[in-house]
């Protein structure tokens, strides 16, 4: 999770821009556009999901992995993110 101000503010915009791109495509599923207007609109909003997973996942690596991280179980660790992966990638 993004902990300092800068990265809860880059975060949030991100965020932001995600419901307004979701709010275009329900726009345009409600008003008829076409097909590949709609799947352009969906390949938008899953690229920016997946450019906010990728940010919050690194920032998790760099928390559990990095010079800063507490002292334990790296395998326990390293469970866990894979965890988060394989059910991203569902």
């Amino acid at each position: 999770m993004p902990h300092s101000p800068e990265e809860k503010k880059r975060a949030i915009t991100r965020l932001r821009r995600i419901r307004g791109q979701a709010e275009a495509l329900e726009t345009a599923i409600d008003t008829g556009a076409s097909c590949s207007q709609v799947l352009q609109q969906l390949a938008a909003v899953r690229g920016a999901v997946n450019g906010l997973m990728a940010e919050v996942l690194e920032g998790h690596l760099r928390e559990s992995f990095g010079p800063t991280a507490p002292p334990g179980d790296a395998d326990e660790a390293i469970d866990e993110v894979a965890a988060l992966v394989r059910s991203y990638l569902r």
